[in-house]
């Protein structure tokens, strides 16, 4: 006697391994379109160009001698010109997260009485940062990849490998 197609198990073999298959292909089709990746810059040559300009503001903060020290304490964030005559009115900080691009945010800081420059946070800002510093004018910029939070003082030095 012949048994019935469904009882055999070579019958459900083959019909698994296409069900399986798209069940992986529409889970990625979901997971592809709920969570898709930034744009690459459209314009290549020019962003080359302002890379170029951006190496310059760095060398000319080296060439200044600019050097500055960053801790985050308790939701305080304190940066401190270290090596430098010059006051500064402003300093620009931007703060970029390595891959949630939401996260970013900017701050316009003053310096206080003692010269340095602080901000206390409402909110989160553990983990990679890649901080950047400028003036005001935008002459010149220091930035460096660190970790948050820092009980110390991390010491942010212009290097020319580092610039974007």
């Amino acid at each position: 006697m012949k048994t019935p197609w469904y009882k055999e198990p070579w019958a459900w073999l083959v019909f698994f391994l296409p069900f399986s298959a798209v069940v992986a292909g529409i889970t990625t089709f979901i997971i592809a379109n709920t969570n898709p990746d930034d744009l690459v810059v459209g314009d290549y040559y020019k962003k080359g160009k302002s890379i170029n300009l951006e190496v310059s503001k760095v060398k000319e903060a080296q060439k200044l001698g600019m050097k500055f020290g960053l801790k985050l304490k308790n939701s305080e964030l304190i940066i401190k010109p270290m090596g430098i005559e010059k006051t500064f009115p402003l300093l620009n900080a931007n703060f970029y997260h390595p891959t949630l691009k939401e996260r970013d945010f900017y701050l316009a800081l003053t310096p206080d009485g003692s010269g340095n420059f602080r901000h206390t946070f409402d909110h989160d800002v553990s983990g990679k940062w890649q901080v950047t510093i400028t003036s005001f004018e935008n002459t010149w910029k220091v930035q460096s990849t660190i970790a948050l939070p820092q009980s110390d003082f991390i010491e942010l030095i212009p290097n020319p490998a580092e610039a974007q």
